[in-house]
């Protein structure tokens, strides 16, 4: 009987139980798409990642990302906690790791303690800031349970951005973030009326305070009622506000999951660049768990 090896981390955390659990199956060679697809909704996180060898032997993994219903492009999380596990085993290249993905290619940079200890990383988004439609405000306040009011369009309507993978980003005025909650037929109510969703409904809603942000994300439509930790997300909220606010480059802190019970910390970064506006995002990763599939 196949065995395959996997790991767990908690990722953009620096203790057990907070940030954003992820599991890894560190040699996935011998899965079909049909197996990891399952494996990922048994695992039920919001995503799990399969390391198979490089098409290109300059990079270092081909890792393939899927939540509990879909295979993605690209994410955040998921990148940053993997990069940690391959580079606790040795598979970093001085201390970079590159990944082939969907969306393109993920450069990243691990981070090490004064022992050398693997404590986090840091991810390059593989794409540019693109936008996509705007959403009505009073539909993405139907989908958070909250009132029209609470959403705020003085900078930017809600609006569908990517870095390689969609979410909408939405910003929610001080104090009602915290009141939110997913209302399920309201997604799918809106998702039908906007077929340039195309399926993919994906609310990053996000408080503001300067460079200081918290925020929630839900995609119900996808499995996941909430997300502790966003990293994609969070790297284009970063590159949308850079466009919004001007400037050349700018840092964010962002936390997630408070309402969750699992606080995380995300770090951006964005810049301009000739093909347009950049992002990375950052944070820690705690191991946890190890197990095997037997399949």
């Amino acid at each position: 009987m196949p065995r395959y090896p996997y790991e767990t981390v908690d990722v953009f955390t620096d203790r057990p139980f907070g940030g954003n659990p992820l599991a890894v199956f560190t040699d996935a060679r011998g899965l079909s798409d049909a197996q990891m697809q399952a494996l990922a909704a048994e695992m039920n996180y919001s995503e799990t990642t399969f390391v198979l060898p490089p098409d290109d032997p300059a990079n270092d993994a081909r890792v393939r990302i899927f939540h509990r219903t879909a295979e993605m492009p690209f994410a955040g999380h998921p990148n940053v906690g993997t990069a940690c596990v391959l580079a606790r085993h040795g598979r970093d290249r001085n201390g970079v790791l590159r990944f082939e993905q969907m969306a393109g290619l993920v450069e990243i940079a691990v981070e090490r303690d004064g022992t050398g200890a693997v404590t986090g990383a840091v991810i390059a988004a593989p794409q540019a800031l693109s936008l996509g439609i705007e959403l009505p405000a009073e539909g993405i306040a139907a989908c958070a349970g909250l009132d029209p009011k609470d959403i705020i369009t003085t900078a930017h309507r809600p609006v569908q951005a990517s870095l390689g993978v969609k979410f909408v980003l939405a910003q929610a005025a001080s104090g009602s973030l915290g009141r939110a909650s997913p209302d399920l037929p309201a997604f799918r109510a809106l998702e039908s009326r906007h077929a340039e969703l195309a399926g993919r409904l994906s609310l990053f809603l996000y408080e503001r305070e300067g460079n200081t942000i918290r925020a929630r994300m839900f995609a119900p439509l996808a499995g996941t009622w909430e997300d502790p930790a966003t990293g994609s997300a969070s790297a284009t909220l970063g590159a949308l506000l850079l466009t919004l606010d001007g400037g050349e480059d700018a840092a964010y802190t962002i936390t997630q999951g408070v309402e969750m019970g699992r606080p995380s910390l995300l770090n951006v970064t964005s810049r301009r660049a000739e093909d347009g506006v950049r992002s990375r995002v950052g944070g820690g990763a705690v191991p946890m768990l190890r197990g095997e599939a037997l399949l």
